[in-house]
């Protein structure tokens, strides 16, 4: 088993190379060889955009061998850039040759790939019955289409919030004491006004935590028609963002180097102390552990904030929908391997302790041996249990359906590219810059 990271920028180019040379699925356009590796092992051939996640893959690739020596595989992994790989595995599905046997497929790029009625990915309903009782349904209803599934996720994403307790304290502000919006919102208001510095983040560069008080408000960014007509001026939405923005302009709000926290210049500048509160999904604790070593035991971890008497205390943010190719020569065992791989109790395990992300199968979430390992690095660095977090608002993980909808990639371009300026940067009421999101996207869908 092994992993090659291809890093040029310009791998689609030699797409055509792969396709024009005939190699078709279970064989890697570009490392020719044989389908079954030295002593049996099945080859197959699996593309991803995380090194990390290639690292699990092949954790759990040398687990399954051990556990089933008759069906063993010879995982072969090639790490592409995240634009690259989505683009090639496009080209290579809508051409039927060249294909990997098992890719991921980040969860804004999934629904490319199930459009027609015959999607290029394999059903692997089947597959996941001896774990579906224990998986977040919401999160296997993201890669899901017609009542069958088409990928398993590699985590739920709750959104949580992360406090600064340093910067809290010496502002006398309690973070225990934000149980709802407008806690949070007084709360950063006077962080700022006593401190003069940012309390958490209106983010420009991605639509991601407005969504979570969308969903806590009872919306959604498609019309509930059967046609999922976009909808992204609805009262609900237009409340929802002008709270946003209202929070924006009484300064418990500011806007971020790079445009959102998960970039580079973001982690510098909440590294530096420059903002004290951060709304983000579960899995941003790996952010915190390998980016922003200074605030190592300052961070304290929290429920998101929440709308009094909604059912949704919560809902998965982001993801990875992991498939199998319907092409794929060795179809049935990739299958088989994946649903091992990605859920099995032993597969979540390893999503926490390697990844640091909220496993999807609820089982590791009572399994306090590992939640509450003193030696995790992940536990060691924050002041609260991510997993008391998680279990407090397990029974209110909501399923934003809109996060499904074949047409989120174009709305999420609309939001991050003009709409979230004209409401955190030029002032632009919101639901002016509502209204005109709903004209230009009504145009470019042609609905």
């Amino acid at each position: 088993m092994r992993i090659r990271k291809i890093v040029t920028a310009a791998v689609v180019a030699g797409v055509a190379v792969g396709v024009l040379s005939g190699c078709g699925a279970g064989s890697n356009p570009s490392d020719g060889g044989d389908d079954a590796a030295a002593g049996g092992a099945t080859k197959l051939d699996m593309w991803v955009f995380a090194e990390l996640h290639g690292q699990v893959y092949e954790e759990m690739a040398e687990k399954w061998n051990e556990e089933n020596p008759d069906k063993a595989v010879d995982l072969n992994i090639t790490v592409y850039p995240y634009q690259d790989m989505h683009d090639k595995l496009l080209l290579a599905a809508n051409s039927g040759q060249g294909l990997p046997d098992l890719a991921d497929i980040e969860v804004g790029k999934f629904r490319n790939f199930l459009k027609g009625a015959t999607p290029p990915l394999a059903d692997l309903t089947e597959a996941a019955e001896p774990y579906v009782d224990d998986i977040v349904k919401a999160r296997l209803d993201l890669y899901s289409r017609d009542g069958k599934i088409y990928g398993y996720p590699t985590h739920v994403g709750a959104f949580v919030a992360f406090y600064n307790t340093e910067l809290l304290e010496a502002a006398g502000i309690d973070y225990t004491t934000i149980k709802t919006w407008d806690d949070f919102a007084k709360a950063g208001a006077t962080y700022n006004s006593s401190t003069g510095k940012a309390f958490s983040v209106a983010s420009t560069g991605v639509y991601f935590t407005e969504p979570l008080a969308i969903a806590q408000n009872g919306g959604q960014l498609f019309a509930d028609d059967g046609l999922g007509n976009v909808d992204v001026n609805n009262p609900v939405v237009v409340e929802t963002m002008e709270m946003f923005q209202d929070m924006k302009e009484a300064g418990a709000l500011s806007t971020i180097p790079g445009g959102s926290p998960d970039n580079e210049e973001a982690y510098g500048a909440i590294n530096n102390g420059d903002f004290a509160a951060i709304v983000y999904p579960a899995w941003y604790t790996s952010r915190f552990v390998d980016y922003m070593p200074d605030l190592d035991g300052k961070i304290a971890i929290a429920p998101a904030p929440q709308v009094p008497g909604s059912d949704v205390l919560t809902i998965g943010g982001g993801g990875t929908g992991t498939t199998v190719m319907e092409k794929s020569e060795h179809k049935e065992l990739a299958m088989e391997f994946l649903a091992y791989a990605k859920l099995s109790h032993e597969a979540n395990v390893a999503v926490w302790e390697v990844l640091g992300f909220d496993p999807v199968n609820m089982s590791v979430w009572e399994d306090e041996a590992v939640t509450h390992n003193p030696d995790n690095k992940f536990n060691k660095y924050f002041q609260t249990n991510l997993f008391d977090v998680l279990n407090s608002v397990k029974s209110g993980i909501g399923h934003f359906k809109s996060f499904a909808n074949e047409n989120l990639p174009k709305v999420d371009n609309q939001f991050r590219t003009v709409t979230l300026n004209e409401i955190y940067e030029n002032g632009t009421p919101a639901k002016d810059a509502l209204d005109q999101a709903q004209s230009d996207l009504k145009n470019e869908l042609g609905q």
